[in-house]
């Protein structure tokens, strides 16, 4: 199955998920610019390196979206083996606008999202 997608730049880049079928496989990267949208050598090292940043980021998000949830998960486990609610909505609305506040309306939603991973659908 082959996927186009249109660059910003106005190129089309060509994967194909289904290699093998008669097709060659996905289109050789230009070394110029190995993803980065642009062709410009400083701005593709620039690029890269920023983008090594936002990944050591996004394991260290992931990382601590599964200690929390965890830890969520615990307090609610304790809470209900002493006799308590499953949940604590107080709790639940300081942390649905703690979020917004600092964050804005996506605040909320990845609140929500946190919220959600640590006890499950409501």
């Amino acid at each position: 199955m082959m996927t186009d997608v249109v660059e910003q730049s106005g190129g089309v880049a060509r994967s194909d998920a289904g290699a093998g079928a008669g097709g060659a496989g996905p289109a050789p990267t230009d070394p110029a610019r190995p993803g980065t949208g642009t062709d410009e050598p400083e701005a593709a090292a620039r690029i890269s390196a920023i983008r090594e940043r936002i990944d050591e980021i996004d394991r260290t998000l992931i990382a601590l979206w599964q200690e929390r949830a965890g830890l969520s998960q615990q307090v609610g486990a304790t809470r209900m083996a002493s006799g308590g609610t499953r949940l604590v909505l107080s709790r639940e609305r300081e942390i649905l606008e703690r979020f917004r506040r600092e964050l804005g309306a996506d605040g909320t939603q990845l609140a929500l999202l946190l919220l959600r991973a640590g006890r499950g659908p409501l």
